[in-house]
This record gives structure tokens, C-alpha cells and sequence, in this order.
């Protein structure tokens, strides 16, 4: 036998109940110091959820972990003990872009874990309204950009007007699958998503299914939601969607391109402290003359050395031909160079505001 005698394998199982013994009595050593925390925390009006310091205590598990099990897979159950924890301090609530099973959701659920409530929303704004009026969430998850398609233009625009600040962003892999009720290709007639989802899938449906009919769904969970209900409509939508819908699995990974990944933003009324590795987002309008965006922005960032990541402009909505510009960069707003940058470039602006500093996000997960 490959495992030796049956008393070598009870002997080793023993010893694995020895090791689950000791790690819950741990489990509960560390919720009796949440809730040591939590009285801290609620003494000195901290927020319970804290990105700052769980990205601290994800990047000493990644450093110590000598395996066998993956980083992926370890920091995977240190979110849900965290969870479980934030919970026993005090249950938080997070509202995204529906329905249940959406990319979304799936964002929601990888940051703050099963033990958090998730709400689903039927639009952006609502994820907002949800923050802002403290109708129950005291968080929202939304996509600002996708590696693939670029900006989510909604959020952009939601975010000019609201009052709520980025407290953390998370990067999240998009891999589609294809998913079926019976899980038999050879009942599928109507293949069912997204729009992008769809296109994104372009190479490998065109290969694997011909004569279907491909019908665009307001969403990837919509599809996941039809496919449910009737045998011959196929999904394409994320395993997320699969386990909620109870879906089988006809291909997994059927995107055209692998390196698909959506950066979402946690939006709160949170600010956080500077962790050394954070970043900064703003919007500014400028003043209508030549060379404004040289001199406002790309001038004063090359000479403070300040890495700029990202930049855009979208319409203002509000005044034919005015743009509204969004800048990532490197730093933390409570850095004094920043704070001395940020004077200097508002002075050239008609408009300028901090949407948050916040720990960078790893964009691998």
C-alpha cells in the first residue's frame, strides 16, 4: 500500500486532529484580541475595517509562508479568520453592482470575505446612495477600470459628485467559463452574457460552438440566472456565478486573452494613514488655455519625481468642451511633498479633488 499499514494512516490522522485542536484554540486566542481591539478601536472612533493593516498582515504571511500550500491559498484563509473577526467586532456591510453571482459580488466577497453582509444593487449610483445615506452599507465595491476595456465611465462620473473617498482598491481576475445546467454541450442552443463577455470570448466560441444563438444579457450573472432555468441556454460568467447557480462547468478559461483583470475601489467615508507603499487619486478641471495640462500637471510631477500611473479625461457634463481630469500617482496625500505638489497644481486648476490615498493593490492575484 501506497500509505503504508491501516495504522500508519489513523496514526497520521490523529496527529491532524491534534493540529485542528490546537489551531482553533489559536482561532479564539486571536477573536479574544478582536475584541480587545474593538473596545480600542471604539474608544478612539477607529473604523473596524482597517486595509491598511490587513495588507500588512497579508504581506507577513506571504513573506513566512515556507508552503506546501500557494500564498493565494493561505492569504485565501487568513481573509476569512479576518473576517470572522471584523465580525465579532462589528458586522459590515458592502453593497455592489448586481445580482448575486456578478463580478462584482465575486470582488466583494475575495476583499471582505463571507463573513461580511453583501448587498447587490441594480446601478451604480445606488452602490453610492447605499454609502452615503448609511441606508445599511457602510462600504460599496466598484470596478474603475478593466485591463481590457479600459475605464468603467459611469463610475468615473459618480465620482465628481459624491462625497465618499477611495479607501482601498483590489485588482480581481477575470476568467470566464462556460456553464450549463446539464453540463452536456450537445444541449446548448443560446449562448448567454455580457456584451464584453461575449466579445472577450470571441476566439474560442467561434472555434467550439457554432449554429447557436448568442443573446446579450445585462450582465454575466443575468446569463448565469437564464442558464439556471433552462437546459439548452449556456453562461459565460465567472466560477463565482457557477457555485451560487448551481451551474456545471462545460470549459473553464475561455477568454481570448488570460491577463483580463478589473481594479475595483472600496468606497467610504474612511481617510487612512500612510502606509510607505500607497497611492493617490484625484480629478481637476483646468483653465481653457494653451499648454494647461503641461504646466498644471505633467511640469510639476516631473519635477517633484512623483510617479504618475494612470491619467484621463472624460466629459464634465456640466459645460460644452470641459473635461474632467482623473491622475493616479504614487504617494499618500498626508506626505508633505504631496501636500506642497498638490498646492502647487490646484493653483492652475478651476476645480481640484482628493479622492483618497490608500494602500497600493496587487495587481496579480
Amino acid at each position: 500500500m501506497v500509505m503504508g499499514s491501516s495504522e500508519e494512516l489513523e496514526t497520521l490522522r490523529k496527529k491532524i486532529d491534534e493540529v485542528d485542536n490546537k489551531i482553533l484554540e489559536l482561532l479564539n486566542d486571536r477573536a479574544r484580541f478582536a475584541i480587545d481591539i474593538s473596545r480600542l478601536k471604539k474608544k478612539n472612533s477607529y473604523d473596524i475595517y482597517d486595509p491598511v493593516r490587513e495588507r500588512e498582515i497579508e504581506k507577513n504571511i506571504k513573506s513566512r509562508n515556507g508552503g506546501p500550500l500557494s500564498n493565494k491559498s493561505v492569504v485565501a484563509v487568513f481573509r476569512e479568520i479576518i473576517s470572522s473577526c471584523r465580525t465579532i467586532q462589528r458586522p459590515i456591510s458592502v453593497s455592489y453592482l448586481g445580482p448575486s453571482g456578478s463580478y462584482s459580488h465575486q470582488a466583494a466577497f475575495n476583499e471582505f470575505s463571507s463573513s461580511a453582509h453583501l448587498i447587490p444593487c441594480d446601478s451604480f449610483e445606488e452602490v453610492f446612495e447605499e454609502v452615503e445615506r448609511e441606508r445599511g452599507s457602510s462600504f460599496g465595491i466598484v470596478p474603475v477600470e478593466n485591463s481590457m476595456e479600459g475605464s468603467v465611465g459611469s463610475v468615473l462620473d459618480m465620482l465628481s459628485r459624491t462625497e465618499l473617498r477611495v479607501s482601498s482598491e483590489y485588482f480581481e481576475r477575470i476568467s470566464h467559463c462556460l456553464l450549463s445546467k446539464t453540463g452536456n454541450i450537445k444541449d446548448i442552443k443560446v449562448v448567454a452574457s455580457h456584451p464584453q463577455a461575449l466579445g472577450q470570448c470571441r476566439k474560442w466560441l467561434s472555434k467550439n460552438l457554432k449554429n447557436v444563438e448568442f443573446r446579450e444579457t445585462a450582465s454575466t450573472a443575468r446569463g448565469a440566472q437564464l442558464a439556471s432555468r433552462n437546459k439548452k441556454v449556456a453562461a459565460i460568467a465567472g466560477e463565482f456565478a457557477a457555485s451560487l447557480y448551481k451551474l456545471k462547468f462545460l470549459e473553464k478559461q475561455i477568454e481570448d486573452n488570460v491577463q483580463n483583470t478589473t481594479r475595483f475601489w472600496i468606497m467610504s467615508k474612511m481617510s487612512h494613514s500612510q502606509t510607505g507603499d500607497d497611492k493617490t487619486s484625484i480629478l481637476f478641471s483646468l483653465k481653457d488655455e494653451p499648454g494647461a495640462l503641461q504646466k498644471s500637471l505633467f511640469l510639476p510631477f516631473a519635477e517633484a519625481k512623483v510617479n504618475l500611473t494612470r491619467i484621463e479625461s472624460r466629459p464634465s457634463k456640466e459645460r460644452a468642451w470641459e473635461y474632467i481630469f482623473f491622475v493616479d500617482f504614487i504617494g499618500h496625500e498626508g506626505d508633505k511633498k504631496i501636500q506642497k505638489l498638490l498646492s502647487r497644481v490646484k493653483k492652475r486648476c478651476t476645480n481640484l479633488k482628493v479622492l483618497g490615498s490608500y494602500p497600493r493593490g496587487e495587481s496579480e492575484q
